[in-house]
């Protein structure tokens, strides 16, 4: 049999790349990036490469589970879709009976089919639907609404087209979005700088022009004092502000005494870098990006980081310039319709209050369509504001992913049903009891990807091969059962090739249309808005807002008062950081077979100086804890972090015996970071906590950097 060529879209991680998948006799023999799509060639990450193996992963979850034994003890068996579907529907409608909707939550990480679980939840009559975004980049969303009137979602960055790229903790070598590493590359090969701002040596730092090591946590005194410099220098874009900005002259007066001088005391940054920065950023704007980075959820104060960022480009004059920050462009922006979503339909409107505070007095600011998902095991435990009797996860595990896991676990013995929408065996799968297993994206068509930006086009995840095992796509699992809870009516489809159907109408585009390539597009060049006139800020003024209308009626400053960072105040502790690496995406990779070869577990991070002190050497074996849990791993012992940071690769400490390659590999960052949030923003704070460290063993043998990464 020949081979077949489909093209789709990655599912390794949140990206979506663009791929093209060859099929033969009914296996996928390979998986490479879609070069028909503009910056991306064949090119393609090593969770995107290890699809193959999560296709063939006889350790994923292979056929609807009920739980038998006690919760978490791992026993389940085997049920039909139809028993599993029928036990959850009853399960659900007792609890809509007796404690209302609304006492249902449901949790996901957000993905194509998100607008399928939206309409189920409202239909249902609850308002209780979160996604994994408010963990990552809430914060984030919640200051682009306050400067620019959209999210940070609607607005992108032009990395190829800058001459100089300053990123902030932002590892992009490590994350890894194809395109955006191709783009860098390419600016830098074209005489790009690239500065590199973070406590930790990464990979990304090493390939930087200009590396920073700062004092953790204290980004936003290094942004007041560049800001200081470009404005009492005259180096930012006059006519672009005078047009576009409200409250220059008040960012002007607060910044007037944050001077590099007084930076260089709380960052450890030169004050004559941070001049030099600023000067060579004036020269070269508006071609410069400062870059907003993707994870916003460090600190307590974060929104305020990520907006000093957003002015900083906005002082540069860089918005819809080749090199800076631009606003996606939606099929009307080429006179043409988008897709349909199912959120789009006439939909009850839940009676009750989010559990989670957001969008009321508690969080008035944080993005209802994200949520605040941290809040969850206080309204479990506290029933405040009412009782939360059950969770549906959708490959979301709220164990893994949120700070204080103990707490989370303690408040999820409390529900009454917990079922996880899951291709894993995850540690929320573990507590299940239901697991209803979903196809994996090489055995699916999927909704449609409605891709806007300087040219907006859709792209469409297209089945490959047939499912291996018992498995259905998570958005006729939904219908399958709304149909069962009498809501049905708001899923007008009998497969998800109808849904996608159905979503293109109106659209002039047919699924036949993405056979050739994978993508169509409603525009052949770019589309950029007049710097002049036609800029279309959001805000309730119409411009750039430097002082936020959004941020000051919530009560909320907009240039608060920094608030200087506290230091370790033991020879034994550490304010841990946490990130990614290439290998593994959060916490679903880490029992891929080929990726957990790779990167089996995670190690600690701690200076060498700081070791020393506390008879550590490289590779031995350490306990790390906090007053939320602890962990035992290996440390890594080096220069390559700052002194005051110890450092963690989120995804590991799986506790759950069935993914039996992560099973007990290196040490969860969720069990010891404390669980606060940003009030304004809504992200949590996951580098407020500190850790205390101390050796177990010695190693015979030290570890070598790629050690250290493996």
């Amino acid at each position: 049999m020949e081979d077949t060529s489909v093209y789709s879209l990655c599912f390794m991680c949140s990206i979506r790349c663009p791929i093209r998948v060859l099929v033969k006799n009914g296996q996928v023999q390979w998986i490479e990036g879609n070069d028909n799509v503009d910056g991306l060639g064949k090119a393609l990450c090593p969770r995107g490469a290890a699809g193959i193996a999560l296709l063939n992963d006889t350790q994923r979850v292979q056929t609807p589970l009920i739980r038998e034994g006690e919760r978490g003890s791992g026993k389940w068996r085997k049920a039909s879709w139809d028993e599993a579907l029928h036990y959850v529907a009853e399960k659900i409608n007792a609890i809509r009976n007796s404690d209302g909707p609304q006492s249902i939550v449901f949790g996901e990480r957000t993905n194509l089919g998100t607008h399928v679980s939206k309409t189920f939840m409202k239909a249902l009559g609850s308002p209780n639907h979160f996604t994994h975004d408010a963990l990552c980049k809430g914060s984030a969303n919640t200051a682009f609404r306050s400067m620019f009137g959209y999210t940070d979602a609607q607005m992108g960055a032009d990395i190829k087209g800058a001459k100089h790229i300053i990123l902030y903790g932002r590892n992009i070598l490590e994350a890894i979005e194809v395109k955006p590493v191709r783009a860098l590359l390419s600016a830098i090969e074209g005489g790009a700088k690239l500065t590199y701002i973070d406590p930790r040596v990464s990979v990304t730092a090493t390939k930087a022009h200009d590396y920073w090591m700062i004092r953790p946590g204290t980004d936003l005194a290094l942004n007041y004092a560049l800001i200081h410099v470009i404005i009492g220098e005259n180096l930012y874009d006059r006519d672009f502000v005078n047009r576009w900005v409200t409250g220059f002259e008040e960012l002007q007066k607060f910044t007037a005494g944050y001077t590099p001088e007084w930076a260089e005391g709380e960052t450890g940054i030169a004050a004559g870098r941070i001049k030099a920065l600023a000067r060579e950023a004036g020269k070269n704007r508006p071609n410069v990006l400062f870059h907003h980075g993707y994870r916003a959820a460090h600190h307590k104060n974060e929104i305020y980081l990520r907006r000093s960022i957003l002015i900083l480009n906005s002082l540069m004059g860089n918005l819809e310039a080749p090199g800076g920050l631009f606003f996606k462009k939606g099929p009307g922006e080429a006179g043409k319709n988008g897709i349909r979503k199912l959120t789009d339909q006439a939909l009850p409107k839940p009676e009750a209050a989010r559990f989670d505070g957001c969008g009321l007095a508690a969080y008035p600011l944080a993005d209802p369509a994200h949520g605040i998902p941290q809040r969850l095991p206080y309204a479990i435990l506290n029933a405040d504001p009412y009782p939360v009797r059950a969770l549906i996860a959708n490959r979301f595990d709220p164990i893994a992913s949120m700070p204080e896991a103990n707490t989370t676990r303690k408040a999820l013995e409390k529900l009454d049903l917990i079922v996880s929408i899951d291709i894993n065996f995850s540690e929320i799968a573990g507590m299940s009891d239901v697991i209803l297993p979903e196809s994996v994206y090489l055995e699916r068509t999927d909704c449609v990807q409605a891709a806007n930006g300087m040219k907006p086009q859709l792209y469409l995840r297209q089945k490959a091969v047939p499912p291996r095992y018992d498995t259905l796509e998570a958005p006729m699992i939904l219908k399958k059962l709304a149909d069962r809870l009498g809501i049905g009516e708001y899923f007008p489809y009998d497969s998800v090739e109808e849904l996608v159907d159905w979503q293109l109408e109106g659209t002039g585009f047919m699924r036949s249309d993405f056979a050739e390539k994978g993508f169509v597009s409603y525009s052949k060049n770019p589309i950029r808005w007049d710097r002049e006139n036609g800029l279309k800020i959001k805000t309730p003024s119409g411009k750039i807002e430097f002082r936020s209308s959004l941020l000051e009626d919530a009560g909320f400053p907009s240039f608060p008062e920094y608030e200087p960072v506290p230091e370790p105040t033991d020879k034994d502790a550490f304010r841990l950081i946490t990130g990614r690496v290439a290998t593994h995406t959060h916490v679903s990779t880490q029992n891929n077979l080929y990726l957990s070869e790779i990167f089996p577990e995670n190690v600690l991070w701690i200076h060498k100086e700081r070791a020393a002190a506390l008879d550590i050497a490289d590779g031995d074996r350490v306990r790390v804890h906090s007053a939320w849990g602890e962990g035992e791993l290996n440390a890594y012992v080096s220069d390559l972090i700052h002194r005051d940071a110890a450092f963690l690769v989120h995804g590991f400490g799986h506790r759950v015996v069935r993914a039996g390659r992560s099973y007990n590999r290196g040490v969860s960052d969720a069990d010891l970071i404390e669980n606060v949030t940003d009030p304004a923003g809504g992200s949590p704070g996951l580098h407020e906590t500190f850790v205390k460290v101390e050796k177990r063993r010695r190693k015979t043998k030290g570890m070598s950097l790629l050690d250290a990464h493996r």
